[in-house]
């Protein structure tokens, strides 16, 4: 199991937006450079944070992006559907009639109740948290490491 470089990258560029915001728009160059991003697959990134309204974008000289709503109001989940669809590790889970095993498999009941706990843990965490905890490390001028 893996996540993807899209979710990767879609939260460090979320979280990024989150610190900066209050200096204003903030600019994909800009969180491209802090994060290691091309700004070419960031604009991408970005586009469907955009339209899932996670973020919004400002046009013009002191443009940028910048949170669509408060960051305790966003949560990983939401991020990651947004990048990614909804987060399930097999078929059967989402759509128990794929198999006709599933009403009498424990590997089934097994894969839902670890679908069940990724999904709890993403939708209680927010960006605030992730964010908070970001600049905890950058104020105590820890190395930073990226999620």
């Amino acid at each position: 199991m893996k996540i993807s470089t899209k979710l990767r990258y879609g939260l460090r560029a979320m979280i990024d937006i989150s610190l900066h915001q209050d200096e204003g728009p903030v600019l994909v160059k800009n969180i491209a450079k802090r994060q290691e991003i091309s700004k070419k697959y960031l604009d991408n990134l970005l586009v469907g944070l955009k339209s899932s309204g996670l973020a919004r974008s400002l046009r013009g000289a002191k443009g940028g992006y910048l949170l669509a709503k408060p960051m305790d109001q966003i949560t990983v989940e939401e991020i990651a559907v947004a990048l990614e669809g909804p987060p399930t590790f097999v078929d059967c889970v989402n759509d128990p009639t794929c198999c006709r095993r599933s009403d009498n498999c424990v590997a089934f009941e097994f894969w839902s109740e670890l679908n069940e706990a990724v999904i709890g843990l993403l939708r209680k965490t927010t960006l605030q948290e992730l964010a908070d905890r970001q600049g905890n490390k950058l104020e105590h001028g820890a190395t930073m490491y990226y999620l």
